[in-house]
């Protein structure tokens, strides 16, 4: 007989999964949106990323169900938590990368491996169970480093900001956990004479599992992110140099009213951060800057291909032309607009570029 607890972690397993059936795009649950500045902003970052990734709180919901106990299920969350936490900090400080589109398909079919362990029956012994958790936190939390490494991350403080960043995911977690299964609580009611509902609640995971895992497969189908970047420094043309991003935007930004800031207006960097967050692409120029490049700057930007591309002026700014995405920065010495064209056509190219919404 299951108890009323674990009825409700069956409900919550299938709600996480049914959103990922019923919303293919939620497949992309580990992006990390937005960039931010204080030490806070990155607990922010944290939290947001926890409560929006709906993969991972499936996951642990199908781990809590196939426990069968709270202590044993307590014991496994904190064994994946370790491993993610250990991973995220050492990975980002050391500057570790690895193609965060492949390890969130590696995250996806997580949930597959829960819901044919939670179909088969549970394990007679929990220690290579155990194990699997803790490999496949260790896996998320190298997906982790990669997406916070790719905000750009300032070297004064690094260390603060990543475990800021860890202990606002694990606020996430329970904030998200708690509220999903206050609506698990709710929903039970209409599910009492279900049959079945763990095996039902694991076949939903898999389910959604290999639906995520095959829609992340076919968005990163074009090349790795790490290809995509050498292929923007190849592409790169005249005086223009394409390097990592290391430049910051504040955060708290929403969507910017349009997408190009005239020379003496305010340019609203937060948000534009907000933006680049979602893959856009942020032009600078400076005040400085002819009226004729300004009029070719601002047709580019409000044309056609200039799509998903917004640009203000920096009054500090040396650089003509400074264009950047959450990878990648490009500087050009010169005003060289076809370099910039060239640079926004690589990137769109780039499965990082597309929004999770």
């Amino acid at each position: 007989m299951i108890s009323v607890g674990f009825r409700r972690a069956a409900v919550v397993a299938a709600l996480a999964a049914v959103v990922v059936i019923g919303a293919p795009g939620a497949a992309f649950a580990h992006g990390i949106d937005g960039t931010g500045e204080s030490v806070a902003d990155f607990g922010w970052l944290g939290v947001k990323h926890m409560l929006l990734g709906w993969d991972h709180l499936a996951f642990i919901a199908g781990v809590v169900l196939l426990a069968g106990g709270m202590r044993r299920a307590a014991k496994l969350i904190s064994v994946f938590a370790l491993g993610h936490s250990t991973t995220l900090i050492a990975a980002t400080v050391a500057g570790w990368r690895l193609d965060a589109a492949l390890v969130d398909i590696v995250i996806a079919l997580s949930l597959v491996f829960v819901g044919v362990v939670g179909v088969i029956g549970r394990p007679k012994a929990w220690r290579w169970f155990g194990a699997a958790v803790f490999g496949f936190g260790l896996v998320h939390g190298l997906g982790l480093a990669t997406r916070l490494q790719d905000l750009g991350l300032p070297h004064d403080g690094l260390l603060a900001r990543v475990i800021a960043f860890n202990v606002g995911v694990e606020i996430g977690q329970l904030v998200a956990v708690g509220a999903v299964f206050m609506l698990a609580d709710v929903a039970r009611h209409y599910l009492r004479r279900v049959p079945k509902p763990s095996r039902i609640a694991h076949g939903a995971l898999i389910t959604a599992g290999l639906i995520a895992a095959t829609v992340l497969t076919v968005a990163t189908v074009g090349g790795t992110t790490d290809e995509v970047r050498e292929t923007a420094v190849a592409d790169a043309v005249g005086d223009c140099q394409v390097r990592d991003r290391t430049e910051m935007f504040p955060s708290g930004g929403g969507h910017p009213s349009k997408d190009f800031y005239e020379p003496g207006e305010t340019t609203p960097l937060k948000d534009l951060g907000h933006v680049m967050g979602d893959g856009w692409l942020i032009v600078q120029y400076p005040t400085s800057l002819p009226a004729g490049q300004v009029a070719q700057l601002r047709a580019f930007t409000t044309g056609k291909e200039g799509n998903r591309v917004a640009a203000g002026s920096i009054a500090e700014q040396k650089e003509p032309l400074k264009v950047v995405n959450v990878l990648t920065t490009m500087t050009c010495d010169d005003f060289d607009l076809p370099a910039v064209k060239t640079f926004a056509k690589t990137w769109f190219n780039n499965p990082r570029s597309r929004s999770p919404e």
